[in-house]
């Protein structure tokens, strides 16, 4: 076995160091790849309504046809009748399987070695996302509004005996996102829109440590042997939580230069975390138990800004034309540092992801004076780069096809639904190193996502 000799303590420095290094070794195996997404590009969630499903959410900026606007363009409020409440939410399933592609740890003799252990399963799972939004008329240009969303998510469950176990095991992100907002009707061209972002975020991200192979790396090997460990043989496991509260906000103008178009430009804003949480670790071999203590940790994460132009266009009493180009700014997340409490540098993975957009186009089809159909496609560009893509975060470029409809209950409340299928680039991955705690991933994943909205609309 080949070692770094200045990374193993030698019978003089004192087990303190030799607990920091192997809890250092620890918490650099969790934080790769940190948090991911669930449906749209990075861990975006554009999904915060139904009536805008089933166009892919092309025109969102600008359509203002429901109190949902406040999420997309808080000045489409002053299209809206005096009051009206939405209420909305989303059934995602994302689907993927991983096919292996020799990857490999250290054997006990030093050498390379396949690792164990299966594919991984189905890492998706079910999930609903709610939406509920208010809007009231207080005068005949100012509206106020009230949103409750989730704008970012992930949710990812493995196998606990698969082979980047070392990698991931489970990873969530969830945010609360309360939006007050504001809206003012400065002409009949002319509406502009501001809310405050207030929104909390939590994270859980686990996996398996290989507890032989740190020992190995970091202590006299023939310690390891006396301990019994060997490689892949001794398995533990880390789980890191952690929360915080952050404050953003998003601004809004939507011009209509003719009576049958109308333009929209949309701005949400960066909001930056300290979350803080514990590290705590299980299933550790006696022997070692001692090594790894639990401990607080807090690591800096920003949740990017984005700007949106949208289009929609009223082509005759029937047909609706809607497009929208959305860049979001995912070069901000260029790294993960993780910091104990006692000021030592943990972890500081390198993510370098890059800013992207997504373009969608729709049409809606009035098919009688109670009944609307919608259809939509969008190109979802990536931020992951090939040489970053990791087991927790595994996206590539995605297309969307969408179909939807929307149906009056009576002349004060609606229903509409829709149904999405998103088709996802096959998506290589190389992450690790054969003989570090994490191992080298090998492989490629097939994914798609299925997602199916529905949304009840009340006006006052």
């Amino acid at each position: 076995m080949v070692h770094n000799y200045a990374l193993i303590p030698r019978p003089l420095i004192g087990r303190s160091s030799i607990k920091l290094k192997l809890a250092s070794a620890a918490l650099t195996a969790v934080f790769i790849g940190t948090t991911g997404l669930v449906k749209a590009s990075g861990f975006a969630l554009i999904d915060q309504n139904a009536s805008g499903s089933g166009n892919a959410y092309a025109g969102a900026a600008a359509v203002a046809e429901d109190a949902s606007t406040i999420f997309f363009n808080p000045a489409g409020m002053s299209y809206l009748p005096d009051s009206q409440f939405v209420a909305a939410g989303q059934a995602i399933r994302p689907t993927a399987s991983f096919n292996n592609n020799d990857s490999k740890t250290i054997g006990p003799l030093g050498t390379p070695a396949t690792m164990s252990g299966g594919n991984g399963g189905d890492p998706g799972n079910w999930a609903f996302l709610p939406n509920v939004y208010y809007a009231k008329a207080v005068t005949d240009s100012i509206h106020l509004g009230l949103g409750l969303n989730s704008p970012f998510g992930l949710e990812t469950k493995y196998d606990n005996s698969w082979v980047g176990r070392y990698q991931a095991l489970n990873s969530k992100l969830q945010t609360i996102n309360i939006n007050p907002s504001v809206s003012f009707k400065a002409n009949d061209w002319l509406s502009l829109g501001a809310g405050i972002n207030i929104q909390y975020a939590e994270t859980t991200l686990t996996n398996a440590l290989d507890v032989g192979t740190i020992c190995y790396g970091k202590v006299n090997p023939r310690t390891c042997g006396a301990m019994g460990l060997t490689p892949q043989n001794s398995d533990g496991n880390v789980s890191i939580k952690g929360n915080d509260w952050g404050v953003g906000y998003n601004l809004g103008v939507i011009f209509r230069p003719i009576e049958s178009t109308r333009i929209g430009i949309a701005y949400r804003s960066r909001i930056n975390y300290t979350l803080k949480g514990n590290a705590t670790f299980s299933n550790i071999a006696a022997p070692l138990a001692g090594y790894f203590p639990n401990s607080a940790v807090t690591a800096n994460f920003v949740e990017p800004d984005s700007v949106s132009t949208s289009l929609v266009h009223q082509l005759n009493n029937q047909w609706d034309l809607l497009a929208d180009a959305t860049w979001t700014h995912w070069s901000l997340f260029k790294q993960l540092k993780v910091v104990a409490t006692s000021g030592a540098v943990l972890n500081n993975q390198p993510e370098n992801w890059q800013d992207t957009m997504r373009y969608s186009i729709g049409a809606s089809y009035r098919y009688t004076e109670k009944l609307k159909f919608r259809v939509g496609s969008a190109y979802d560009q990536t931020p992951v780069k090939d040489a970053y893509r990791t087991a927790r975060i595994p996206d590539n470029n995605r297309i969307w096809m969408s179909v939807g409809a929307n149906y009056k209950l009576s002349s004060s409340s609606s229903f509409d639904a829709g149904y999405t299928h998103i088709f996802i680039n096959n998506a290589p991955i190389n992450q690790g190193a054969v003989g570090t705690v994490t191992g080298q991933v090998q492989g490629s994943y097939n994914s798609s996502i299925d997602i199916i909205s529905i949304q009840y609309t009340h006006t006052f």
